[in-house]
């Protein structure tokens, strides 16, 4: 069964909950009915093995568990002689028997259950006369993953969270990001690690800290399994929404994983991860969200901790809290002697440039920048995202940069790289195929500047598209066509993103047009400011303010002056100014002979009308 099918299998329970479940609950009943089905699939062929080993090491007076493991060949087990066939061989007992067999699983999985809510649905279906005909429909339905793999499920999950969003009015996006993005994340973690991550038994850390449903952590995880079987990813992450941490830490548990590094709560207020540090990290956080909810915790944290806690280089406005993430993210990083880190994680426009110098923002943005930790920025296409079809940015940062890459910061717009979905999901319209993300990571990778040339027919048709590298020759136009070129990738020192914001001041003048001198403390004899006047400009760092001063203010007035206790220094990053291609007009005469030749064709039709 393909994983449509099986979807839509699952989908079809909600016909059995129609009318005693709005559609806004179905989720509550299908997706821990899914789980449910998926682990009592993997523990089925070591059942009766474990019930015996149950026995025997009971009898014995030992404590049973360490070797109901060894025999399940997971990381968890089920006590219960029951299972989904048997529960549904007994329909008058249904809801005892199901409640006694998930009692029967070991600790991991129950918390999974209790995160779903599961007893209060059992219960509401019992009520319903509905638990038993649920039931006996999964039962039905083989989930082992010799059938399903772990792939396939988690893409499953997915879709009927989307689902299920949908219905309930939710932001599906904030639970799971689309796979391609993932994918090329994931490719510019490890594209320069790859002769580390070959060596036969290598074992890595990555973190998640807004974990979903586990999709980045599960892609990383596929990543280094084709190109290393022996690697092992240790996979560790925290998620705040009680459904997804629940089907993460299932996935988790059937992968082999500790699922005790899945860590429920906020991020933010509640580090499940306290002093950790990792090899990879990826993140996805909700964008522009406030975080007024964490605000006291935070605000705690960065004032009495400051570069000792996860907040010291500055605090974002509260309406939007992706740059807390930021942050968080850089305080897991693995301190450079030890290995260093390198991690990913997807932002909106405003971390770009919102916020003045001086600003949380900017001073996050200096922190970066002037630590040499940002390695890239790729724009993605618009409508790529479920809930949202606004601009977004991969930021890729590491504190071991190699030799070639140190003081600078490389761009990258992969915003026309897509093609169209078949079918619209949400506000995602647009999908990047592999080919579009192989040219991404091969830019990163390479550490290219690049253009896109666009080869246009005599008609401004587009006919072909090609990615030129520095020292390439662009195609050649065809006869009557031309070509565009537009950067794709470039690099920049930098320091090209910073400036120094200077105040200016010019004097006050008094009702007969004479300067007023101040007549106390440091202010005694100095020309005193007019307010009115007074005008501030922002000088790039790598000119001398003196000179910018004296070729783009004195000459428009010259009795003006800087406030030094006033400048601030401040970074941003512009980053479609880098990318804009400037088209200038066609020229008149060409315009002139055109509209000439539409003025005669519409007298001429006029003239027939006359006619």
């Amino acid at each position: 069964m393909n994983q449509q099918a099986l979807s839509a299998f699952i989908w079809s329970v909600a016909d059995l909950l129609r009318g005693d479940y709005k559609q806004a609950d179905y989720g509550k009943v299908i997706l821990p009915f899914t789980v449910l089905r998926r682990i009592d699939c993997v523990l089925e062929p070591t059942k009766q093995a474990v019930l015996a080993e149950l026995e025997a090491k009971t009898a014995a007076g030992v404590n049973p568990e360490p070797f109901l493991l060894r025999k399940a060949g997971q990381t968890f087990y089920n006590t219960s002689k029951l299972d989904m066939k048997l529960l549904t061989g007994d329909q008058d007992n249904i809801s005892a028997n199901l409640y006694a067999y998930v009692q029967g699983f070991s600790e991991d999985v129950r918390d999974i259950f209790e995160r779903f809510e599961f007893a209060a649905q059992i219960d509401r279906l019992a009520k319903a006369k509905l638990l038993y005909q649920v039931a006996e429909k999964f039962a039905r339905v083989d989930l082992h993953p010799d059938k399903v793999s772990n792939m396939q499920m988690g893409q499953i999950f997915e879709e009927l969270i989307r689902r299920f969003s949908e219905l309930s009015n939710e932001t599906a996006g904030e639970h799971f990001t689309p796979r391609e993005v993932i994918k090329l994340m994931v490719n510019l973690l490890f594209v320069e690690d790859d002769d580390i991550l070959s060596k036969p038994g290598v074992v890595r850390t990555i973190y998640d800290p807004t974990a979903g449903t586990g999709g980045m952590l599960s892609i990383a995880e596929e990543y280094l399994a084709e190109h290393n079987e022996q690697a092992r990813l240790v996979m560790n992450g925290q998620e705040l929404n009680p459904e997804s941490y629940a089907i993460c830490k299932a996935d988790m548990l059937i992968k082999g994983q500790d699922v005790s590094n899945i860590v429920f709560g906020n991020t933010l207020s509640e580090d499940g991860h306290a002093d950790a540090k990792f090899d990879y990290m990826l993140s996805n956080p909700p964008f522009g969200v406030e975080w007024k909810k964490v605000e006291k915790d935070v605000r705690a944290e960065h004032e009495q901790k400051g570069f000792n806690g996860r907040f010291g280089p500055g605090l974002p406005r509260v309406s939007d809290g992706s740059l807390l993430f930021l942050l968080h993210l850089i305080s897991k990083m693995r301190p450079a002697v030890d290995g260093g880190s390198r991690f990913a994680i997807v932002l909106n426009g405003s971390p770009l440039f919102t916020g003045g110098a001086g600003s949380g923002e900017s001073e996050i943005r200096r922190y970066v920048l002037e630590n040499d930790l940002l390695e890239a920025i790729i724009a993605l296409p618009t409508d790529m995202f479920y809930n949202t079809g606004i601009s977004t940015y991969v930021w890729v940062l590491s504190n071991r940069k190699p030799v070639h890459r140190k003081g600078k910061t490389q761009l990258i717009d992969g915003s026309s790289f897509w093609q169209k979905m078949r079918k619209s999901l949400g506000s995602k319209r647009k999908e990047m195929g592999e080919a579009d993300i192989a040219t991404i990571t091969r830019l990163f990778g390479t550490f290219s500047e690049a253009q896109t040339a666009t080869v246009l027919n005599t008609s401004g048709k587009e006919i072909g598209r090609e990615v030129v590298t520095a020292g390439d020759a662009p195609p050649v136009a065809p006869e009557g066509g031309k070509v565009k070129l537009a950067p794709l990738s470039q690099i920049f020192p930098n320091e090209a993103f910073g400036y120094r914001t200077i105040t200016v001041e010019r004097p006050l003048l008094d009702e007969h047009g004479k300067v007023v001198f101040g007549s106390r403390a440091k202010s005694k004899g100095q020309p005193q400011a007019d307010t009115a006047l007074r005008d501030t400009e922002n000088v790039p760092l790598s000119e001398r303010i003196e000179d910018y001063f004296a070729r783009e203010v004195l000459p428009h007035a010259k009795d003006a002056w800087i406030d030094d206790e006033k400048i601030k220094v401040g970074y941003e990053i512009p980053f479609n100014r880098h990318f804009y291609v400037f088209e200038p007009p066609r020229p008149l005469e060409e315009i002139d002979v055109e509209l000439k030749k539409i003025t005669g064709s519409i007298l001429k039709m006029l003239g027939g009308l006359s006619a």
